[in-house]
C-alpha cells in the first residue's frame, strides 16, 4: 500500500510540472535569451566634392583652409555727392621734371587714374565716378587698352579724357632711342583710338613719372601733353602703408591733406582695389571743396597713324 502512494506521489509531481511554461520564469522554466537584432554596417557621410557623386570609400572630413580676410567693399548703396564747404588752402604751385606740368592752370581739381584699364577696378572707380557726376582722367597702357578695348570706349563714352601711359610701362623709357619712344607712343596712341575712335589723347604721363626733355620733347611732336602731379598718395606702396583698411585710410588723409586749388591728383585703379574703397569717401569730400574736373583734351594731336594691322 504504502509502494501505491509512493508511485502516485511521483507521477502528481510529475504532472505538476509538465503544467509549467518553459518560458514563463514564475513556472520555473528557462528564460529565453532574445535573438540579437542584425547588425547594421554604419555607413560615413561622404566627404563634399565638386562632383555630384560621393566617393565610394568613406574619407576623414578635410580640414578647413585659413580664412582669409575679406577685402574691403567696393559697392554697396549709391555714394551722395552733395553739399559745399568753403577751404582757404593756396593754389598749387611748382613744375614737374622735364617741363612737365603738375596743376591744372585753375582752381580746379584734376583726378588721374594710371596704369589700366583694369577689367575688375577700372569699372568700379568709373561706376564711383559717374554716381557724384565727376569727370577724371585716365593714363592707360598700351597693351592694357588693346587687352581690354572695352573698357577704353566706355571711359570716352562717359566724358573722361584719355593719357598716353606708354606701351608696357617701362620705368627706363626715357633712356631709349628717340624711334623706340616715337613708336612706343605712337603703338599706344593706335590701341586707344581704335577702341575709341572720336577720342583725343592729349596727354601724356611717363611711367613713375620719369620725365626727361627728350620725353617730354617727343610727346609734344606727338600732339601730347606731359602731365606730372602735384598730389600723390603712394597708393602703389604697399610695403609701407599696408593693405585693405590700412590702405585705404592712408589715401583718404594723404590726399585730404595735400589737395590744393589747382592740383592733379594722381591715383591708381589697376590692381588697387583699396584706392577704389578710398574713392567712395574722397569723392563726396573732394567734390564739397573743389571742382573736379578732367583735363581738357583740346590740346592739338598729330593726324592719327594708320591702324595696326
Amino acid at each position: 500500500m504504502q509502494r501505491r502512494i509512493a508511485v502516485v506521489a511521483v507521477l502528481v509531481m510529475m504532472a505538476l510540472a509538465a503544467c509549467g511554461s518553459p518560458s514563463d520564469p514564475a513556472a520555473g522554466g528557462t528564460t529565453p535569451t532574445p535573438s540579437p537584432a542584425p547588425a547594421v554596417t554604419p555607413t560615413a557621410s561622404p566627404s563634399p566634392s565638386l562632383s555630384a557623386v560621393p566617393s565610394a570609400t568613406p574619407s576623414a572630413s578635410p580640414t578647413p583652409s585659413p580664412t582669409k580676410a575679406a577685402p574691403p567693399p567696393t559697392s554697396g548703396k549709391p555714394i551722395s555727392c552733395t553739399g559745399k564747404v568753403a577751404q582757404s588752402k593756396p593754389v598749387a604751385s611748382g613744375a614737374g621734371p622735364g617741363g612737365s606740368i603738375l596743376k591744372t592752370g585753375s582752381a580746379a581739381v584734376a583726378l588721374t587714374f594710371d596704369d589700366g584699364p583694369d577689367p575688375i577696378n577700372t569699372p568700379k572707380i568709373l561706376d564711383a565716378l559717374k554716381q557724384c557726376g565727376v569727370k577724371a582722367t585716365f593714363c592707360v597702357v598700351g597693351f592694357r587698352a588693346r587687352d581690354h578695348a572695352d573698357l577704353i570706349t566706355r571711359i570716352a563714352a562717359e566724358g573722361h579724357t584719355l593719357c598716353n601711359h606708354s606701351w608696357q610701362h617701362l620705368f627706363d623709357l626715357a633712356k631709349r632711342d628717340d624711334a623706340y619712344i616715337r613708336k612706343d607712343l605712337e603703338n599706344t596712341n593706335k590701341m586707344i583710338l581704335r577702341a575709341a575712335p572720336g577720342a583725343r589723347v592729349a596727354y601724356f604721363r611717363a611711367p613713375g613719372g620719369n620725365f626727361t626733355a627728350k620725353l617730354v620733347k617727343i610727346a609734344a611732336e606727338l600732339g601730347m601733353k606731359s602731365i606730372y602731379w602735384h598730389v600723390d598718395p603712394r597708393d602703389w606702396e604697399s610695403a609701407k602703408f599696408g593693405k585693405g583698411t590700412a590702405m585705404v585710410n592712408h589715401v583718404i588723409a594723404a590726399v585730404e591733406r595735400d589737395v590744393r586749388p589747382g592740383s592733379i591728383v594722381l591715383s591708381h585703379d589697376n590692381g588697387k582695389p583699396d584706392t577704389i574703397v578710398a574713392y567712395r569717401t574722397l569723392l563726396p569730400w573732394l567734390k564739397a571743396r573743389h571742382t573736379l574736373i578732367a583735363l581738357p583734351d583740346t590740346a592739338p594731336t598729330a593726324p592719327s597713324p594708320a591702324p595696326l594691322p
